[in-house]
């Protein structure tokens, strides 16, 4: 009996022990569980020409302070490389890689490091602010097509296709005038904010390829479409009085969200070199231009009017760049006249920020960004600068600087999985 038992148990070992090997062996099939890759890129634009030629460049940190963006044949090399505008974890620009044609293009970042063009979405080619976008989730983005230019147009950010038309606004906003030369709605300003889109409405005295530019405005005021996304219904016009030029028509929209949901809007002015340049707002809960709030660059005590050309928000203020000279055509673009300033949203009162040297337009790059919780403030310079410095408070430090590759027109973080 007792010999029978311990054969007994010795079968039941050996079954626990093939058990136990084949659920280790199991386990060894398993398939891998996919681990996400930190990736920063980098986007440099070596030439101030119309095409933007230059270099996207992924890494997976910074070892350093310096940085050349011509790292190996990962990166890649084109045109239309003035800035882009990120959304999660994706690249967008308003122009291609290979040609510097209007439309939306969005940039492939691989696990290891290769950067690729990918998707792209081609729009009229006549008419500047063709390809404007604003992305209201991960399936559907709105866009203006200067083909269509009483249309807003509906994509799909994931593929980069067109889906359909949200509708056409020709009705509801067309003045009949024949000293407007062209209209069109989301020309210039596209934003997604509690289910309602705004878009800007263009009544321009220029025709042509400069339809809606700087200097064009046939009023003196700015005029803002509202829309309910889920319909597409025009809802009402809103109004920024005596300004003009809202917003940009590259990748810079010129527009921020507040940690509160407060949507802060910038308007560069009747000319090129500005006047009556204004920065706005419009409350989170609201649909309506805040008539309480407005920052007014003839009004308030700054070094030299002009206008703004950034606006980033957090917490309660804001981070603008503001002239130190008289503007004029030949300084605007291409001199270190520009220098950053924190605002309070409360009391509206202006600090220079310390420790940056003056820089050039920041143009179709956005001047501040947030990458890991750090402010960063992107500071390129006649005078040899080239690189991002980080913000804490009003003053800011050196963070990194680009070596090689041209001036930083864009930097920002992405999770792969």
């Amino acid at each position: 009996m007792i010999k029978r038992a311990l054969k007994d148990a010795s079968l039941l070992l050996a079954a626990g022990l093939l058990f136990t090997a084949c659920k280790k062996n199991d386990n060894n099939n398993e398939e891998p569980q996919p681990t996400t890759v930190e990736k920063y890129v980098i986007m440099t634009m070596s030439e101030r020409t119309q095409t933007k030629p230059g270099y996207v460049t992924a890494f997976d940190e910074f070892s350093g302070t310096s940085v050349s963006n011509i790292v190996s044949g990962k990166s890649l090399q084109g045109l239309g490389m003035g800035g882009w505008r990120p959304y999660k974890n994706w690249l967008f620009k308003m122009f291609n890689t290979a040609g510097n044609e209007k439309g939306i293009e969005r940039i492939e970042v691989a696990k290891d490091g290769t950067v690729s063009v990918g998707a792209y979405l081609k729009t009229g080619n006549d008419i500047n602010g063709s390809g404007n976008f604003v992305i209201a989730d991960d399936t559907k983005g709105f866009y203006w097509d200067a083909d269509q230019p009483w249309e807003i147009q509906v994509f799909n950010p994931e593929s980069v296709a067109r889906v359909s038309t949200l509708s056409n606004y020709e009705e509801d906003l067309k003045i009949d005038n024949e000293d407007i030369l062209f209209q069109a709605i989301g020309q210039h300003f596209l934003a997604v904010k509690n289910g309602k889109l705004f878009a800007d409405i263009t009544y321009s005295k220029t025709g042509g390829a400069q339809a809606g530019m700087f200097g064009s405005d046939f009023f003196d005021d700015v005029y803002i479409a509202v829309i309910d996304v889920a319909t597409g219904n025009y809802e009402k016009t809103i109004t920024i009085d005596d300004t003009g030029c809202i917003a940009y028509v590259n990748e810079n929209p010129m527009y921020s969200f507040d940690t509160n949901g407060d949507l802060y809007i910038v308007c560069q002015g009747r000319t090129v070199t500005g006047g009556k340049s204004k920065i706005v707002r419009i409350k989170a809960a609201d649909t309506d231009i805040d008539p309480d709030w407005v920052l007014d660059i003839d009004e308030i005590n700054a070094p030299a009017k002009g206008k703004f050309v950034s606006v980033f928000a957090k917490n309660g203020k804001l981070v603008t760049l503001m002239p130190n000279t008289e503007l004029s055509r030949d300084n605007i673009n291409l001199e270190d006249v520009w220098d950053y300033y924190s605002v309070d949203v409360a009391s509206r009162e202006f600090t220079k920020i310390t420790g940056v040297p003056s820089l050039t337009n920041p143009g179709a790059a956005f001047g501040t960004v947030e990458i890991d919780g750090k402010i960063l403030l992107r500071v390129t310079a006649i005078s040899g600068e080239n690189g991002y410095y980080e913000l804490n408070g009003t003053a800011a430090t050196p963070w990194i600087t680009i070596t090689e590759g041209g001036s930083m027109s864009g930097i920002y973080k992405i999770e792969l999985e």
